[in-house]
């Protein structure tokens, strides 16, 4: 079996990039401007989850009540 496996395995090649017009004030504000952003879409998020949970519930009761 040891024939047929390759003695070393291959690795990831490493490198280090500089971009040409990389501003590190511009990046800062783009990341600050996604992060508000996400947050303001967690928030506006529609209650409909929590309401189809309690239909769920009020038909689960009203099912129980009328089978006892």
């Amino acid at each position: 079996m040891g024939l047929f496996v390759p003695s070393k395995r291959p690795q990831h090649r490493k490198f280090d990039y500089q971009p040409r017009f990389y501003n590190p004030e511009r990046e800062q504000k783009i990341r600050e401007r996604i992060r508000i952003q996400s947050h303001a879409a967690s928030r506006r998020r529609s209650p409909i989850g929590l309401v189809y949970a309690i239909i769920l519930f009020i038909f689960a009761v009203f099912l129980y009540t009328s089978l006892s």
